[in-house]
């Protein structure tokens, strides 16, 4: 899918006051090691650890609640409108707040899966039969507070005989800024230099494209 926007973002768009109370209650609650996509939250063994750290180091804790939601959306409505996207969609998952202290990272990826959403177990969810459209990512530290941990995107899609290609470092942000992208653009975020960096991530559900 070729696009004229690959990523979208607002600067300082999220109150001090309300990335505060997040990071709070990120720190109030028990987090766990971050997974990548299949292995869901099985019990590992130390070699699959091991091998997992390679793809991904982080801890997260999930979030539900209705006033974070209400934060984020009108952010991804606009993006999706102004990027020139406009893809359907009609519901989030569960947000994500991650920490990344020194030495932690996730290596490229893409969030978005080949296949929609079943869960068998629970045929009423209403996340079956829908895809990851968009993702967002809230930056919730100071700049000041870090070093590393920058955003990168591969846009690898746009030059099928490149492995590689037009790899763009985002900015570091401020503190309270939201980038959004399609949830199948290849991206990153670099190993933390020092300190802590914590961020904000919900993946947004429609029907597959058409």
């Amino acid at each position: 899918m070729n696009l004229s926007n690959y990523y979208y973002y607002f600067k300082s768009a999220i109150p001090e006051r309300i990335c505060n109370d997040i990071v709070r209650y990120g720190h109030q609650m028990q987090d766990q090691m971050a997974f990548t996509g299949g292995l869901g939250n099985k019990k590992l063994n130390n070699k699959q650890i091991k091998d997992l750290k390679k793809k991904r180091d982080s801890n997260v804790v999930w979030m539900d609640d209705r006033w974070i939601y209400r934060e984020i959306h009108p952010y991804v409505h606009q993006a999706n409108a102004d990027a020139g996207w406009n893809f359907e969609w009609d519901r989030s998952e569960s947000c994500q707040f991650t920490k990344y202290k020194k030495g932690q990272y996730y290596d490229w990826h893409c969030d978005s899966w080949d296949q929609p959403y079943y869960k068998p177990e629970n045929p009423q969810d209403p996340s079956n039969g829908k895809i990851r459209k968009l993702s967002v990512t809230v930056t919730l530290s100071d700049p000041k507070e870090y070093k590393g941990g920058e955003l990168e995107f591969d846009f690898r899609n746009v030059d099928p005989n490149k492995k590689r290609n037009v790899k763009k470092c985002i900015e570091i942000l401020p503190k309270g800024s939201l980038v959004v992208f399609p949830s199948f653009v290849w991206h990153r975020v670099c190993p933390v230099k020092s300190g802590e960096r914590n961020s904000l991530v919900i993946w947004n559900l429609g029907l597959p494209f058409k």
